[in-house]
């Protein structure tokens, strides 16, 4: 690119916002432009800032690593867009990576240039300091007011049913979204909290439009223009303009109207018109033509909610692998197992940690099952399931759609009237988790048994330590991952019951109480997805044993005379056990002093070899 076209591009950016033509030209001039492939990095956390990147042409993904080394993707920019400018306010390295998700051009303009042209930096350092104020407030978003929202001051003004109110010029939701942001301040838990749920949202309003342009209801521009705000809600832009609470009155139309609003006023920018003048693409006529909240609203939950399983799995999946790894390392260790708290008989470590694997194997199957039973939807239903409003063609080609857009098995339900009214795959979606939940919790309450102590408890194995444990006990270290997990399962539980009383409230032919039965659902699996991340690399991994210490336990143990019962007879056995507990002897010791069994015979009977499985009764 010449120049004179890195001028007449860099005008139009926001960054360069106020600069003269000679201002202009001058940045035009110390600029590089750099043609990269997908997959290459502009810049890696942790390295120095230096450089302030703007898009020419493809894309670029911002992304963190998280403790466990997973990528975050943040957000996706395109033509247009910026990065980097940070690196003329402070020289701390960078917190995030960019790389390119397509072939890319980008123009990289040096900081070093902006420090020899001081008036030119003055100006840019102002946009600068403006797109970071609002890049912040749209960060803040979750736990500020409406007011938030205003960057510029300039408003628009909308109109419903109940009056006209003014709105932000820049916000991308309507004045139906902000009435319900002023009627539902409930939880402070908004839809942004779970771009999962927006992006299934995108899908279904994405599916319609192509389904509408379809049948000839609305025309290829629009229909166009809609797709492609969709495509930006899925490339994880606008999220911060899902301003509605998770918890709602109204069935979850405040959740529909917000994206209907949000796609609406995105494909007006794309058709080039201003946000709001609807007469060119409304949020009803046109997003949500041949559509209801109320066959919207479930279909996309569903979807969520079976892609948010297919997450939970990779993370259950993963603590199940490490603790598959400690049941091997500890495989040799041989340990006393108890029952009802008390010695039972010998056992490994090795066996205990396998068991714990394999409990949590058999809830990869269940909840599989319960999420294939969100693949039923009622697209088409609109208000009731009768399909008042729809195409009688639009049920059926709106799900193949759907079928493609998400590349999951969707089916239309057999009679959309019960379909729409019904809230069973949530309810057994959600007795799925508490039952996933309830095995972590007991997995947990061993974990803290097995290690408590040190010096006075079981102190059979070591926990990680992560934190001091007391601010007037010095030295203490308390078992604080478990104790997580058990109060993240103590949530779980309480939200499956709350997803049971709110399917149950529901009347004739709509259960209106959905939006609670959304959010207990998504807030259960974020923390089961947090709590076992948490589990899995900040203290299963983590876990040591105390060998010679599981060892004497067992040697110790009266439980030894379990593995008796065979040679000497119940009843003998039984005498022996009393005697140890009276005589504070050892079971190995009575067997010899009276005689029950040689040396050699009782040493083979009690190896740990001979007491951790069936074993042959030899003679």
């Amino acid at each position: 690119m010449k120049q004179g076209n890195f001028a007449d591009f860099i005008k139009h950016i926001e960054l360069f916002r106020g600069l003269s033509d000679n201002g202009i030209i001058t940045v035009a001039s110390n600029i590089e432009e750099r043609n990269l492939d997908s997959g290459d990095f502009l810049f890696s956390e942790g390295a120095p800032r230096t450089n302030i990147y703007i898009i020419r042409e493809g894309e670029v993904e911002l992304f963190r690593k998280t403790p466990y080394g997973k990528e975050d993707r943040l957000a996706l920019f395109s033509e247009g867009d910026f990065l980097g400018e940070g690196s003329l306010m402070d020289d701390s390295p960078h917190s995030t990576s960019a790389r390119t998700t397509l072939p890319t051009k980008v123009l990289i303009v040096d900081v070093s240039f902006m420090m020899e042209h001081g008036t030119l930096a003055v100006k840019i350092l102002s946009n600068v300091a403006r797109v970071i104020s609002r890049r912040m407030r749209q960060i803040n978003s979750r736990t500020s007011n409406m007011a938030s929202q205003y960057v510029s001051g300039r408003s628009r003004t909308e109109h419903d049913l109940l009056g006209y109110r003014d709105l932000p010029a820049e916000a991308y939701y309507g004045i139906q979204t902000m009435r319900a942001v002023e009627n539902f301040n409930i939880s402070g838990v908004t839809l942004n909290f779970y771009p999962v749920l927006i992006h299934a949202l995108a899908m279904v309003k994405m599916a319609a439009a192509k389904t509408n342009h379809e049948l000839g209801l609305i025309s290829g521009p629009v229909a166009e223009a809609i797709i492609r705000a969709c495509q930006d809600l899925l490339a994880g832009k606008f999220l911060s303009h899902f301003v509605v609470d998770m918890i709602q009155g109204g069935a979850g139309t405040s959740t529909n109207m917000n994206v209907n609003e949000v796609v609406a006023n995105r494909a007006l920018e794309i058709l080039g018109h201003e946000k709001g003048e609807y007469k060119y693409c409304h949020p009803n006529n046109h997003v949500n033509l041949c559509q209801s909240t109320n066959d919207v609203y479930p279909t996309a939950i569903k979807i969520a909610l079976v892609k948010s399983n297919e997450k939970l799995m990779l993370v259950l999946k993963a603590l199940i692998d490490s603790l598959n790894k400690k049941a091997k390392e500890f495989k040799h260790i041989i340990k006393m197992g108890r029952t009802q708290l008390q010695d039972a008989v010998p056992m490994t470590l090795g066996q205990s940690f396998e068991a714990y694997a394999v409990t949590l194997e058999e809830e990869i199957e269940n909840l599989n099952k319960n999420a294939a039973l969100m693949l039923e939807v009622n697209m088409g239903g609109t208000a009731i399931g009768t399909g008042i409003n729809a195409d009688p063609e639009y049920s059926r080609k709106v799900i193949r759609h759907l079928r493609e857009i998400t590349g999951l098995d969707i089916k239309l339900a057999y009679n959309l009237v019960e379909a729409t009214q019904d809230t069973g795959a949530f309810i057994m979606y959600s007795s799925a988790i508490k039952r996933l939940s309830v095995k972590l919790s007991k997995m947990s309450n061993d974990l803290r048994l097995l290690s408590s102590g040190p010096r006075a408890g079981i102190n059979e194995i070591n926990l990680p330590p992560m934190q001091p444990g007391s601010t007037i006990m010095p030295g203490k270290v308390n078992p604080v991952i478990p104790e997580v997990v058990n109060q993240i399962a103590f949530k779980v539980i309480g939200n499956d019951l709350t997803v049971g009383l709110a399917s149950e409230h529901g009347q004739l032919e709509l259960n209106v109480m959905e939006p609670v039965i959304v959010q207990s659902l998504f807030e259960s699996i974020e923390m089961l997805k947090n709590g076992m991340d948490t589990l899995n690399y900040r203290c299963i991994k983590g876990i040591t044993a105390n060998e010679e210490h599981c060892r004497n336990l067992v040697q110790n143990s009266i439980g030894l005379v379990t593995a008796l019962n065979p040679y000497i007879g119940y009843e003998n056995a039984t005498e022996l056990a009393k005697e140890a507990m009276l005589s504070g002897k050892g079971v190995y010791e009575l067997v010899l002093e009276k005689k029950l069994l040689s040396k050699e015979k009782l040493d083979d009977i009690l190896a740990p070899e001979n007491m951790i499985g069936p074993m042959r009764v030899r003679d």
